[in-house]
């Protein structure tokens, strides 16, 4: 068990005269205080001996008998010189550490001569004298290094000053622990129709801790967002097959499966009501980091560390600083689509799962396929549409006569009727849609059981995404609309799309929008089906269905 701090007492940090001269002490009084009494006549002994008064020779008799009998207990002391002491008077005491506080400790990272200068200007003003500049740089010294740092330049500076702080969790299991986040890539893309710069895209990645297989990835154009999450959870949850047949790769990636745990740092995005209940939904225990402690994430961080290595080798790379791309033009290089970048990706992680981890001193495919053999293997997802709407973000809106309204455009369906003439009684309906595609929604139905896909009640309308309506919606408010109805807001959308295409030759924001729009695959128009949620896995069916959102949330 441990007994605290050892202290050092001297024995190595005291200088080679002052520690001869305690030996020395210690030679004296030592056998003077093993004496039951000592007399005058023995302390003037002593003093003569040591060259010192009679007064201090009891000074150290009890030194000796208070310590512990050692040599350091006779250590000459040294005077500080009133060093610290904090011999300013009040009202300069005052103004230092209010200017050290206003000044010093902001994200503006001033100088020590300029704080001098602000302390002495106002003690000046007030006909107080102003502490030297040694003394302001020594309370400097002072301040609290954690504190002073993360003042001055932000939490992720002050990260070197702490102590890592804590295990993260042991994990031995497949998909016991999966780890995802996301990050810009460092490489420019084109888009499909020109071959001309859109910018860089997204990666969301996941990765299994126990194997160190990749288990999902998405490739965006939006910034990270709720859907992401849902996406790359969707992509780690189903059979790879179709996807890689879809992208034309020939490989093999059998890692599927629905995570049991799911690990992610505190972005907004990782906190919507929508992943956390469709976490619920499926059994999946959600957790997050604690904060200021980045090393438990540490695995997928190192893992996006190596893709974006092995992405510097492609043409059209942006490195990972301006200093290291140098001279290198990226936008005059980039040649890779979206699509061929999803493609280059797939075989990047098969690849990589072909190649000795040096975490496990083996293969992550062969240790996936003996933990694989260890356990049941996991559960994969087979309904892909039915998983994401768990994750979809989620309105509440009641029913009229004419369907569903959200954001000025309406959705109708046949299969709404029975609901219609008792839809006083229902209340507000749970609404999800898809951010990038908003062609159709999907509704619960009000026994909660499943999910009636309705789509535009107007089915010629074409398929847009959120930011399209919301950029739409904007305009025409901007041309003096003080109100937006559907039919002028899908008529801007067309004007948009227009000018975006004509300008898509030369503008790198055009083509970026319009590879975006084109991000959602043609399909046709949406049916009536039902989509029943999932089953839970048999391990977990007693676990109740999540309750019924009571957030209303937005994308």
């Amino acid at each position: 068990m441990a007994e605290g701090p050892v202290a050092e007492r001297g024995v190595l940090t005291a200088p080679t005269e002052i520690w001869g001269v305690a030996v020395r002490r210690a030679e004296v009084i030592g056998p003077l205080a093993a004496k039951d009494a000592v007399g005058l006549a023995d302390a003037d002994e002593a003093a003569a001996k040591l060259r010192i008064s009679r007064r201090q020779v009891y000074v150290l008799l009890g030194r000796w008998r208070a310590g512990e009998g050692v040599v350091s207990d006779l250590l000459p002391g040294r005077s500080s010189g009133g060093r610290g002491g904090g011999r300013l008077s009040g009202d300069v005491e005052t103004i230092v550490r209010e200017v050290l506080r206003t000044r010093y400790l902001t994200r503006q990272r001033r100088s020590v001569a300029a704080v001098c200068k602000e302390i002495t200007r106002q003690c000046r003003a007030r006909g107080l004298r102003a502490p030297s500049r040694g003394t302001v740089r020594r309370r400097i010294e002072r301040l609290d290094p954690v504190s002073s740092v993360a003042a001055r330049e932000g939490s992720e500076a002050v990260r070197p000053l702490r102590s890592a702080g804590g295990v993260p969790p042991v994990v031995t299991g497949l998909l016991e622990q999966v780890q995802i986040d996301h990050t810009p890539m460092d490489v420019i893309v084109v888009d499909e129709r020109h071959r001309l710069t859109i910018g860089r895209p997204y990666l969301t990645v996941a990765i299994d801790v126990a194997s160190r297989c990749v288990v999902g990835l998405v490739v965006t154009l939006e910034a990270p967002s709720a859907t992401s999450v849902g996406l790359c959870l969707a992509h780690a949850a189903t059979d790879k097959r179709p996807w890689l047949e879809r992208l034309g790769v020939e490989a093999v990636w059998p890692m599927s499966g629905k995570p049991r745990g799911l690990y992610v740092d505190n972005a907004a995005e990782f906190k919507s009501e929508a992943l956390r209940r469709g976490c619920d939904q499926h059994g999946i225990e959600l957790r997050y980091r604690p904060p200021g402690q980045p090393h438990f994430g540490g695995i997928v961080e190192r893992l996006i560390g190596t893709m974006m290595r092995e992405v510097h080798e492609l043409p059209g790379t942006t490195f990972s600083s301006t200093v290291e791309r140098g001279a290198y033009d990226s936008d005059g290089k980039a040649a890779l689509t979206m699509g061929e970048l999803q493609s280059w990706l797939s075989l990047a992680v098969t690849c990589y799962h072909g190649q000795v981890h040096d975490g496990l001193g083996r293969t992550p495919a062969g240790a996936w396929d003996d933990k694989a053999t260890e356990t049941p293997r996991p559960v994969t997802v087979t309904n892909e549409t039915a998983f994401l709407v768990d994750f979809l973000p989620v309105v509440r809106r009641t029913l009229s006569r004419s369907g569903f309204v959200i954001d000025h455009v309406q959705y109708y369906s046949d299969a709404l009727k029975p609901w219609i003439a008792r839809r006083e009684r229902l209340g507000r309906f749970v609404l999800r849609r898809d951010p990038r595609d908003i062609s159709r929604i999907w509704v619960l139905d009000p026994d909660g059981t499943a999910y009636v896909e309705v789509p535009y009640r107007t089915l010629s309308r074409p398929p847009i995404s959120v930011w399209e309506q919301k950029a739409a919606a904007a305009r025409l408010r901007e041309a003096g609309r003080a109100e937006v109805d559907e039919h002028a807001l899908f008529a801007m959308v067309a004007r948009m799309r227009e000018i975006t295409d004509a300008a898509a030759a030369t503008t790198r924001k055009a083509r970026r929008d319009t590879q975006r729009r084109r991000a959602a695959t043609p399909r046709p128009h949406p049916t009536t089906a039902r989509v029943n949620p999932p089953a839970l896995d048999p391990e977990r069916a007693e676990k109740p269905l999540a309750p019924p959102f009571e957030v209303i949330e937005q994308w």
